[in-house]
C-alpha cells in the first residue's frame, strides 16, 4: 500500500504524539516514586530538622537491625567544636602529655571534645582548669588528666565497643565516642541521664546510647563489651560486669571506700576467661549507688 505526502505527515505526526504521551507518563511514574536516600542521614552532614528529632528520640538504644553495623561517628557540626579550642590544646599539653598520656587516639579525643558544653553555667570559666567541677545532684564531672588516663587504659580502637557505669554530665562517653565504635552508657539517677541525653544528642555524638538504671545490672543486651569504664567509686567488682566484658577485654574502675583510699584498677579477662587485676593510683570519686551498696553490705556480714 502507498501513502502520499499529507498521509505521511499525518502518520509522522502520529507517532511523534504518541511518543510524547509516553514520556509525560514516564515521567509522572518516576516523579511519584519514593526516593532510597529519604529519612537517612550521611556521616559528616547535617540532618534534617525532623530526624534529629528522631536521632534524639531513639539515642537511648539503638534498633536490633542496627546491631553489628558500623556505628555513625559524631558530626562535629556544632558550635562549640570550634570554640574554645587553644585552651583544650593547653589542657592537652600541659595536664595530660606532661603527665605521660601518649595515646595518639586520646590526645585527639581531648583535643576535640568540647568540655565546656558538659559544665554548668556557673563553672564555664573553669572549664579547663585541672580539677573536677560539679554538675548537680552530689556528682561530678572528673579532672581531665584523669578522663584521659582512664581513657587510654582501655586501648580502643574504632571497632570497640564500650560500656560505660555513671554517665554524670555525658563528658567520658564523648571522649570514648570519638575513638571508639559504639557507647553505651548507664547513668542511675535519671535527671543526669535525660540531660546527658540531650546534649550529647545536640553535640552530634550519634554513636553514644544513653540510659537511665543501675549500672550495677549492665547492658547485657548489646554485650559482651572490649571494654567497661566506671566512673564512681565502687567497694566491689560488680559480679555482672565481668561477665558483660568480652574474652580479651579491659575494665577500669575505682575501687574503694567513699569515705577513704580509693585505687584506680584495672581487670582483664583471657581467652578463657580467666580475670585479672592490676593496681594503678590513688584517686577520689564520688561513689557508686545502688545495688552495689546492697552487694558490698552482704558480703561485709
Amino acid at each position: 500500500m502507498s501513502l502520499d505526502g499529507s498521509g505521511l505527515t499525518r502518520k509522522a505526526a502520529g507517532v511523534i504524539l504518541a511518543v510524547v504521551v509516553c514520556l509525560v507518563l514516564l515521567l509522572i511514574f518516576l516523579t511519584f516514586q519514593p526516593a532510597d536516600n529519604v529519612g537517612r542521614s550521611f556521616p559528616g552532614t547535617a540532618a534534617p530538622a525532623a530526624e534529629q528529632q528522631s536521632n534524639d528520640a531513639n539515642v537511648a538504644e539503638p534498633n536490633e537491625q542496627d546491631s553489628g553495623r558500623q556505628a555513625a561517628r559524631p558530626t562535629h557540626n556544632h558550635p562549640a567544636f570550634t570554640q574554645r579550642t587553644t585552651e583544650r590544646n593547653q589542657m592537652v599539653a600541659r595536664q595530660i602529655q606532661e603527665r605521660d598520656v601518649s595515646d595518639l587516639d586520646v590526645l585527639r579525643a581531648m583535643r576535640t571534645v568540647p568540655r565546656h558544653a558538659f559544665v554548668m553555667k556557673q563553672d564555664l570559666r573553669r572549664a579547663y582548669r585541672d580539677h573536677p567541677l560539679p554538675i548537680g545532684l552530689g556528682q561530678t564531672i572528673s579532672q581531665p588528666y584523669i578522663v584521659a588516663y582512664m581513657t587510654e587504659v582501655l586501648k580502643l580502637g574504632p571497632n570497640s565497643r564500650v560500656l560505660e557505669i555513671g554517665t554524670g554530665s555525658g563528658y567520658q562517653a564523648a571522649v570514648c565516642a570519638e575513638i571508639a565504635g559504639e557507647v553505651f552508657t548507664i547513668e542511675i539517677l535519671e535527671k543526669l541521664a535525660e540531660s546527658a541525653k540531650k546534649h550529647l544528642a545536640e553535640l552530634g555524638y550519634q554513636n553514644v546510647y544513653v540510659k537511665a538504671g543501675d549500672g550495677y545490672f549492665g547492658w547485657s543486651r548489646h554485650g559482651p563489651f572490649d571494654a567497661i569504664i566506671i566512673t564512681a567509686a565502687a567497694g566491689m567488682i560488680p559480679p555482672p560486669l565481668i561477665e558483660q566484658l568480652k574474652p580479651g577485654g579491659r575494665m577500669i574502675l575505682p575501687l574503694g571506700s567513699p569515705f577513704g583510699a580509693q585505687t584506680l584498677v584495672l581487670v582483664t579477662k583471657d581467652a578463657e576467661g580467666r580475670v585479672q587485676t592490676r593496681r594503678l593510683l590513688a584517686v577520689r570519686f564520688v561513689p557508686m549507688i545502688g545495688k552495689v551498696e546492697e552487694a558490698k553490705g552482704r558480703r561485709e556480714k
